[in-house]
């Protein structure tokens, strides 16, 4: 097929040797199967911000780094500068993802390149070499679903000890190649130690994977994950390895607040006391 303009610099620069055929095209970007060093990958074309359909983002870029002052500022403006620096940063928060989960050993696909605007990375293939079909378009048993649930749960597990929240985590963004589900479509990744809605976002994203195995398994809609892997997140013993229930018991103890507000007053005399007795 004819190349697409957005891919002719990795084909100059040896990066795709050819583009095959088109695989998908969404809201956010366009897909294409491509010959890449004598390997079958996919080139992910990130559409132009006027023309995607994702505009939730400011919830997402809470905590995210930016270059410098003057970026951050741009960004802050909404001028055309600015936003040409936002979907910068909204693409290179899936390629920076990406590298960081695979790293950590996470299931998704392996990324190679990132050229203005392009993502080279592995083609996900089921058994037959395949493109992989989405987790929405198989039909499960309730063995497959309480297993795939299972693994799932395990990699938002591993993705939190990685410091990383999904952030839009459903059916419609996870592969099944041969040895299970592959976690897809990431810049919506949010940092969970600087975000304050990542805490949210978890939890949205494991009901998410209940609502949806759930259908296969109806056990699994009582199942309370996300409250669970947060709370051990919040006092330092979330590990790849933990044993979940899916139970959660929220704290029924209710805070002292008159104990709180003296300490804080006791603290603040002495302060107060400390910074007269420097003076004199």
């Amino acid at each position: 097929m004819k190349t697409p303009k957005s891919i002719e610099p990795l084909v100059r620069d040896g990066l795709v040797d050819e583009v095959l055929r088109p695989l998908k095209s969404g809201k956010e970007a366009a897909v294409y199967v491509v010959l890449s060093e004598g390997e079958i990958r996919c080139a992910k074309v990130y559409k132009d911000v006027n023309q995607r359909g994702f505009h939730k983002q400011a919830q997402y870029q809470e905590g995210r780094k930016v270059r410098n002052s003057r970026q951050a500022r741009a960004m802050e403006k909404n001028s055309r500068f600015g936003r040409q620096q936002q979907e910068e940063v909204w693409q290179n928060a899936e390629v920076d993802a990406l590298y960081r989960l695979a790293a950590a050993g996470v299931r998704v696909p392996q990324p190679y390149n990132f050229v203005e605007g392009v993502l080279l990375m592995e083609l996900v293939t089921d058994e037959h070499g395949s493109a992989a079909p989405r987790l929405n378009d198989l039909e499960l048993s309730r063995e497959q679903a309480l297993e795939y649930h299972g693994l799932l749960i395990k990699e938002v597990v591993r993705m939190l000890c990685a410091g990383l929240v999904h952030g839009d985590l459903s059916e419609y963004n996870i592969l099944v190649d041969a040895n299970g589900p592959v976690i897809i479509d990431l810049p919506q990744a949010v940092d969970a130690a600087a975000n304050n809605n990542a805490a949210r976002m978890l939890e949205r994203d494991v009901d998410n994977l209940a609502d949806y195995f759930g259908r296969f398994a109806p056990e699994l809609l009582k199942t309370e994950y996300g409250k669970e892997i947060w709370k051990l997140y919040e006092t330092g013993d979330l590990t790849p390895q933990v044993e979940l229930t899916g139970r959660f018991k929220a704290s029924n103890k209710i805070a002292d607040v008159r104990s709180i507000m003296r300490e804080i007053n006791d603290a603040r005399d002495e302060a107060i006391q400390r910074r007269y007795e420097h003076e004199d």
